[in-house]
């Protein structure tokens, strides 16, 4: 932590002409977009691979209806399929987990309060009258709901809530579509290999963005900037590789 919380002062140090006090939180936002950048490429193949898994349900389909009576054969037939066309019903999952790692080096570093036993400098760094080490029920505890730091707050779930709303059309845009192919909406049979997973996460998906409300309130302010410009990035993403 201690590399990353020297590589993060010393990239607010490059953005203060521009920023002045809220560079540090201009840094993380810049680390947030070079990590969606180096993740972008798998968002890409994942994106590929929804495509040739909508292309595959007609063919699907038919497998369904030729083997519907024999869940085991329909299976085997199915995965061969997939491995044929070099399609992974899972494959959307990876860039996702790979962001993780990222964000639990911010949680954890702008919640300690020393770094290598030393007082963590990175406390001191705000975004506008709200402490990037800071918690939402700081920030009521600290002038309240209208107070500076509050505003910051309502700031960002007001982006989040905006982002939610786009990702919720997009995700249930994405579902129709699916389920108008014999996929993984309505329809779809959950024997097949894949599907019933990627048709519980297809149900879950509209929503996950207004879990990212919660997730704002409860860490520190540091890492809810981290989950709003990934969040507002992969909306972008998503209407752009899926269209």
């Amino acid at each position: 932590m201690s590399v990353f919380a020297i590589l993060v002062e010393q990239l607010a140090d490059l953005l203060r002409p521009l920023f002045g006090l809220s560079a540090a939180a201009a840094a993380i936002i810049a680390f947030t977009a070079l990590v969606r950048l180096l993740v972008h490429p798998l968002s890409r193949a994942a994106a590929r691979g929804q495509k040739a898994r909508t292309a595959l349900q007609p063919r699907i389909a038919e497998l369904r209806r030729k083997h519907g009576k024999n869940p085991e054969k329909l299976q085997k037939a199915v995965m061969e399929l997939h491995a044929e066309e070099k399609v992974s019903p899972l494959s959307g999952c990876l860039p996702s987990l790979l962001q993780l790692p990222a964000f639990l080096l911010l949680y954890h570093l702008f919640s300690s309060g020393s770094i290598g036993g030393e007082p963590n400098a990175l406390l001191t760094h705000r975004l506008l009258d709200a402490p990037l080490g800071g918690r939402w029920a700081d920030a009521l505890d600290d002038g309240g709901m209208f107070g500076g730091a509050g505003l910051v707050y309502l700031g960002l779930f007001a982006v989040v809530a905006v982002v939610a709303y786009f990702s919720y059309r997009l995700s249930r845009r994405m579902t129709a579509a699916s389920a108008a192919m014999g996929g993984t909406g309505a329809g779809a049979d959950p024997q097949v290999p894949g599907v019933a997973a990627m048709g519980g996460v297809m149900k879950v998906m509209p929503f996950m963005s207004f879990f990212t409300l919660v997730t704002v309130a409860v860490v520190p302010l540091a890492a809810a900037l981290y989950v709003v410009t990934s969040t507002t990035w992969s909306v972008v993403e998503r209407s752009v590789l899926y269209r």
